[in-house]
């Protein structure tokens, strides 16, 4: 902890720039959080996951749906995919970008009325209710089909 700090103080000392300071003393912070989501210091909220991207962009609509965030736009991109939304008054644009066969990158920015007004919270909701739809699809394919009904073996029995 001790060194962190005093990584931190140095930086704001020599750099002469508090957003730096502020940069490398919050580097400890998202691994405390646990959640693996990046922020930008403008409002940009980075997470990538091992799915493949179609699978991300069916757990991301999935979120949206969840958080009653009214879809407006999903197209494919040279990179991946394009998602938009809205809700009250935030603009939701969230993309996927493919880094592997097995990997997505998403970014998400929420715009709260103007396009300087970013909205990171509900930025970091969607990303942790499109993570939450990406465990409930493992557990549903993991899950072994119920064993079927064999006509032969009911015949007979009264419930």
């Amino acid at each position: 902890m001790k060194g962190l700090i005093a990584a931190a103080l140095s930086a704001l000392l020599l750099s002469g720039c508090a957003l730096a300071g502020m940069t490398v003393a919050s580097a400890g912070a998202g691994v405390a959080m646990g959640s693996g989501v990046e922020h930008t210091m403008t409002g940009i909220t980075y997470k990538t996951f091992t799915a493949p991207l179609g699978e991300l962009r069916l757990a991301t609509l999935q979120g949206l749906e969840r958080m009653d965030i009214s879809v407006e736009g999903d197209a494919a991109t040279d990179e991946g995919w394009m998602v938009s939304g809205t809700a009250r008054d935030r603009t939701i644009d969230i993309e996927l970008e493919s880094v592997t066969a097995r990997t997505t990158r998403m970014r998400v920015v929420a715009n709260k009325g103007h396009i300087f007004f970013k909205d990171a919270a509900t930025a970091t909701e969607i990303i942790l209710q499109t993570a939450q739809a990406l465990d409930e699809q493992a557990r549903a394919r993991a899950r072994p089909p119920a064993p079927a009904k064999n006509a032969a073996t009911t015949k007979g029995k009264r419930s």
